[in-house]
């Protein structure tokens, strides 16, 4: 049991980290052509998006997997975003929808399989 909670724990951090330089690396470069900050923030943003693209490389999944799992988790994470920096709250509905799509990625992610899943590999 305690190597199964490691392994979700640790695949959870990916899909944290990897929402965090998205969403951070996106946010820069949006405030870099949306509100006029220096070309530097977008410079940084693009490297912080690049950082995101390797992220994920380090789930133990098959790559539509992964990136069909990360969706939900994406949108969760959009959602706090805009409401700790931005200060617009989820309404109820983005509460509903933001269930429902961690309910897929529970489904698509960590369900699981005969053939491939993280529970299958050491």
């Amino acid at each position: 049991m305690r190597q199964k909670t490691k392994k979700i724990a640790t695949t959870i951090l990916f899909f944290f980290l990897a929402g965090l330089f998205e969403i951070g690396g996106g946010y820069l470069v949006w405030l870099w052509l949306r509100e006029s900050y220096s070309w530097m923030i977008g410079v940084v943003g693009g490297f912080v998006l690049f950082l995101y693209g390797i992220v994920p490389t380090f789930q133990p999944s098959h790559f539509h997997r992964i990136y069909a799992a990360y969706g939900g988790v994406f949108i969760v994470m959009a959602m706090l975003w805009g409401w700790i920096f931005e200060g617009i709250a989820p309404d109820k509905f983005d509460v509903i929808g933001g269930i429902i799509a961690l309910i897929g990625v529970g489904i698509i992610f960590y369900w699981p399989r005969k053939e491939e899943s993280i529970w299958h590999q050491h």
